[in-house]
């Protein structure tokens, strides 16, 4: 794994304390002044979090646009480099504790994996956890299973590189599966629950894969 940089920290420190002071200053703003008696500091608290949230997403949204994560290997000291590192202290420190969570209904995951630039097709909702949105797609009526995981970066070593993960429409992805980077899965294809994909698989439409690693298990009718 390669060190994240001073100067990355910094980065990411100047857009996480803007998040949060838009955020507390909107709640004081909003809430501070309502006649809420007694529970006036504990609305204050939680409606900071909310608002430092909904900024952090806007500001990070921001932060993609004008530096968007590249495809491929990274190379060492890139300007390419730089955003993953900054994006992957995004998701640990702020974004990690909403995506690992069982609190959080499913259908509220949906918007917060839209927030994060997820393209997520219409009656899709994942249980689980995608770790990569931006590098996430995911056509119409697919569903990934509880505690499944899909994440869209490869760690190995000083190896770093970004490649997307591309699912199709009508998908079933089982309970605690994990698909990895650059895989490819079409439409109405079936991933059995507890099976990895490796890196760069292609299943192709109506198959079932299961397994670790997966394999095929059924051909398409």
């Amino acid at each position: 794994m390669r060190k994240i940089t001073f100067s990355q920290i910094l980065y990411f420190q100047v857009l996480l304390w803007s998040a949060i002071g838009c955020g507390i200053f909107t709640a004081w703003l909003l809430i501070g002044k309502l006649p809420l008696g007694d529970f006036r500091g504990v609305a204050l608290t939680l409606g900071s979090i909310v608002f430092i949230y909904l900024f952090a997403f806007l500001i990070y949204r921001i932060f993609l646009h004008y530096r968007p994560l590249k495809e491929g290997y990274l190379t060492e000291n890139s300007r390419e480099e730089f955003t993953a590192q900054v994006n992957i202290l995004f998701y640990l420190l702020l974004f990690n504790s909403l995506i690992r969570t069982h609190f959080l209904p499913v259908p509220l995951m949906r918007l917060i994996y839209l927030a994060l630039g997820a393209k997520l097709g219409d009656n899709t909702y994942s249980a689980g956890a995608i770790l990569d949105p931006p590098l996430t797609f995911v056509g119409a009526n697919t569903i990934i299973g509880h505690d499944a995981a899909l994440f869209s970066h490869a760690i190995e070593g000083s190896h770093f590189s970004l490649n997307a993960i591309r699912i199709g429409d009508n998908v079933t992805i089982g309970a605690t599966a994990v698909i990895m980077s650059d895989v490819i899965i079409g439409d109405g294809a079936i991933v059995s629950a507890g099976a990895v994909v490796s890196k760069g698989t292609r299943i192709a439409a109506g198959e079932v894969w299961g397994g670790m690693p997966a394999r095929l298990l059924k051909a398409a009718p």
